[in-house]
């Protein structure tokens, strides 16, 4: 061979989707939510998602990088007062109770509340429904 004539480069590494490596990447990083915080002395509910405007928290900062120095901005109770209760439209309840019942426990908020007033909503409709039958 003469030092112009070159042999075809070939790849010996696996074959590796590169768009299913991205999508993983992906889905970790959407996936990834704030957990609110609730003050056990007065209810109060710090959400990262808004921040605290009277303390000058801008939205998108996590409970855990707050300066040791804040406190609630209802009860004035200290960080330490805040108990974790997850992300944002999770599910109710403590988790290990999560699998009892008859699949409501799984519901998020919102889904219970149209479940409650739907089922009402419904009874009001068949009770007016009755009227018809005279």
């Amino acid at each position: 061979m003469s030092e112009h004539d070159t042999e075809p480069v070939v790849d010996a590494t696996p074959d590796v989707d590169e768009s299913a490596e991205s999508a993983e990447t992906v889905e970790t990083v959407e996936t990834t939510e704030l957990d609110r915080h609730e003050c056990r002395s007065c209810g109060y509910v710090y959400e990262p998602e808004k921040g605290d405007d009277k303390r000058d928290i801008p939205p998108g900062r996590p409970f855990e990088e707050l300066p040791l120095i804040w406190r609630c901005p209802v009860c004035g109770a200290k960080k330490e007062a805040f108990v974790n209760i997850g992300p944002a439209g999770s599910a109710s309840g403590f988790k290990e109770n999560l699998g009892y019942g008859l699949g409501v426990n799984t519901l998020t908020p919102t889904q219970k509340n149209l479940l409650i007033f739907g089922s009402l909503a419904a009874a009001f409709l068949l009770f007016m429904s009755l009227y018809g039958l005279q």
